[in-house]
């Protein structure tokens, strides 16, 4: 079964899963991923405070885990 991140999971766990999801993040707007303070905050969360539209960050994230081999 393929890994899947929802907007609850904190970015902190997100990186240690797969850090290429740090790059979607940064390509996204989210320029401050290796920041403590962002490694306690959910997706969401996140997202709030960049004003980045959570679900299509969301999805870009599943998509490219959905697709590693």
């Amino acid at each position: 079964m393929k890994v899947q991140v929802t907007k609850d999971t904190l970015i902190g766990d997100m990186l240690q899963l797969d850090r290429g999801i740090g790059v979607i993040l940064m390509q996204s707007g989210m320029g401050c991923v290796g920041c403590p303070s962002a490694a306690m905050e959910s997706l969401a969360e996140a997202c709030a405070v960049h004003g980045m539209n959570a679900d299509r960050v969301l999805a870009d994230i599943n998509e490219y885990l959905a697709n590693k081999e």
